[in-house]
């Protein structure tokens, strides 16, 4: 594949199709695919390399819920999926580093960050998963879900073109 591939818009129909058939693949060799589940284990991970394991374990949720493993293997599709997505990025020459210019847009991203952490734990799922899985799924709770995550996204957005513009 030459780097006009990924300057070029596929067709949503086609890559609803792909996404479809890969998903299904997926879930019958492995099961349910989740990113929150290897993300979280990553950061389980790092949380123990700083703070140690003695540290880590007196908190609940590492020992109870999400025991830190490097074996597992959600975390590798999570690290494939960021490689996937830097690689298109930088062949189809849109990748940049861009750092905030202002204070104001790092305590939004610090809050927004920590407000999406929350949420994610909260609800036990990620955005992939409820958008992916529970939606068709016809699973009440995933349509719950992206009823929040896309009021979210909007209060998110209306905040921030507001500090933008004053």
């Amino acid at each position: 594949m030459t780097p006009e591939f990924f300057k070029k818009t596929l067709d949503p129909v086609i890559a609803l199709v792909a996404i479809s058939v890969l998903d299904i693949f997926l879930f019958l060799v492995v099961g349910a695919w989740t990113v929150g589940g290897g993300e979280t284990m990553m950061t389980g991970l790092i949380a123990q390399a700083i703070i140690g394991e003695e540290a880590l374990g007196r908190l609940p949720f590492w020992t109870l819920v999400f025991e830190p493993d490097a074996g597992y293997w959600k975390i590798y599709i999570s690290l494939g999926m960021l490689f996937g997505a830097f690689v298109g990025a930088v062949l189809s020459k849109e990748f940049y580093i861009r750092f905030p210019r202002r204070l104001s847009e790092w305590v939004m991203i610090t809050i927004g960050g920590l407000l999406m952490g929350i949420g994610i734990r909260l609800a036990f799922v990620c955005n992939v998963s409820t958008f992916f899985g529970m939606g068709p799924e016809m699973n009440m709770g995933g349509y719950l879900a992206i009823s929040g995550i896309i009021a979210g996204a909007w209060v998110g957005s209306m905040i921030y073109k507001r500090i933008l513009e004053g």
